[in-house]
């Protein structure tokens, strides 16, 4: 049987194809996203309150994450367990019960079926303590919410491994976060070229860099044998700063870590990051081979003051969302990375590659080889192989 692509021989290549086709994505789909994969879907600074919900996909599957009535924070499937309806359409709120439009089937914040209209007349195997929300896997770490679709998922903790450093500095050290809001974004583009994003680029390609006269220092990356990725470096305080109306937008206010740069990014598509004081997760997933949906999750610390509170909404707001001054040329690369990849051959990564015949894992933090061993993890799970040199 011919193979369902070939994959090029060097280890800084990957073919084009895999970004346009349908095919493809649906082996991601199953192979990755419902695999034995981890996936970020919340944090639970975003359900402080009983009864505080949220809806996010892996994949295509709809997720419903609960704060039940107990206390205690559930992961359900969003779809009712009768006929599979969709369950929540809101993104976050909060309710005392969830109830199907279809049949009125009610359910209550712990997924357990409290109600179904003319249950005197079903089947003679109908159970109502059997028929709650269908629940999906779950773990936590820091605070941040995983599940996985699958049964042969290793334990969290294992599945993590050295990213679990760039996850405690992104998530300020303990993990103990408050939401600040949200802002979502569709972006056109795949969502592996959404996520392949490298620090070659910044001073580059953002304009802000530029303006602000903005340095980098000392730093690190690495990539972990599956695909998770950790970066960490210094960044000096800009001295271009007399064409803002207010400089103290970009002035560190935390403590001394926050002098700098982070980004944790979990494999397939999670990126946390803490740059200057902004504490940033972007909860994201595919809607189709060309659109990823991307969820901007803003938080502050617990223990932080009213001021502290103030400033980190304005940094998040202004300098690192999807129109943010530093961010904003991202979405218009995006639609131009997606165009661009319709068309045959392979694209080829340049910068800090030391090898073509194999992959090694720590990387200085502007390099876009920091990304191969990520690439290597995608081809091995997805069972394409490599041609020979």
């Amino acid at each position: 049987m011919e193979p369902l692509l070939r994959w090029p021989a060097k280890v800084n290549e990957i073919p084009k194809e895999i970004f346009a086709r349908e095919d493809v994505y649906q082996l991601e789909l199953e192979n990755i996203f419902y695999g034995p994969e981890w996936h970020p879907v919340a944090h639970t600074g975003e359900l402080p309150n009983n009864g505080d919900f949220k809806t996010i996909n892996v994949g295509e599957r709809p997720i419903l994450i609960v704060r039940g009535d107990d206390g205690e924070i559930r992961t359900f499937y969003n779809a009712c367990s009768h006929r599979g309806n969709l369950l929540e359409t809101r993104v976050s709120g909060n309710a005392a019960e969830f109830e199907c439009p279809y049949h009125r089937w009610l359910f209550d914040t712990r997924g357990d079926l409290r109600g179904a209209p003319g249950d005197d007349d079903f089947s003679p195997s109908y159970c109502k303590e059997e028929l709650g929300v269908p629940t999906i896997r779950s773990a936590e770490y820091l605070g941040l919410i995983f599940v996985t679709c699958s049964d042969e998922t290793p334990d969290l903790e294992s599945y993590l491994g050295r990213v679990k450093s760039a996850l405690q500095t992104t998530l300020n050290g303990d993990g103990r976060l408050k939401l600040l809001g949200y802002q979502k974004v569709l972006y056109e583009v795949n969502w592996k070229a959404y996520v392949d994003n490298d620090g070659y680029h910044a001073p580059l390609l953002h304009a802000a860099f530029k303006l602000l006269n903005w340095q980098g220092g000392q730093g690190e990356q690495y990539c972990t044998e599956n695909g998770h990725i950790g970066f960490e470096s210094e960044l000096k305080v800009p001295s271009g700063t007399d064409f803002l109306n207010d400089p103290s937008l970009i002035e560190f206010k935390g403590t001394e870590s926050s002098l700098g740069s982070a980004i944790a990014s979990t494999f397939p598509i999670t990126v946390i990051t803490k740059h200057m004081d902004m504490i940033n997760i972007r909860f994201a997933f595919p809607r189709g081979v060309g659109k990823t949906e991307v969820h901007y999750g803003y938080f502050a610390h617990v223990d932080d003051d009213e001021e502290m509170v103030r400033h980190r909404i304005r940094q998040s707001s202004n300098l690192l969302g999807p129109t943010g001054l530093v961010s904003m040329e991202d979405a218009s690369i995006f639609h131009r990375i997606h165009v661009g990849n319709q068309t045959p051959g392979n694209v080829a990564f340049q910068k800090g590659v030391k090898y073509e015949d194999r992959i090694w894992y720590d990387f200085k933090q502007n390099d876009e080889a920091g990304n191969l061993p990520r690439w290597e993890y995608y081809r091995k799970t997805l069972g394409f192989d490599r041609e020979e040199l």
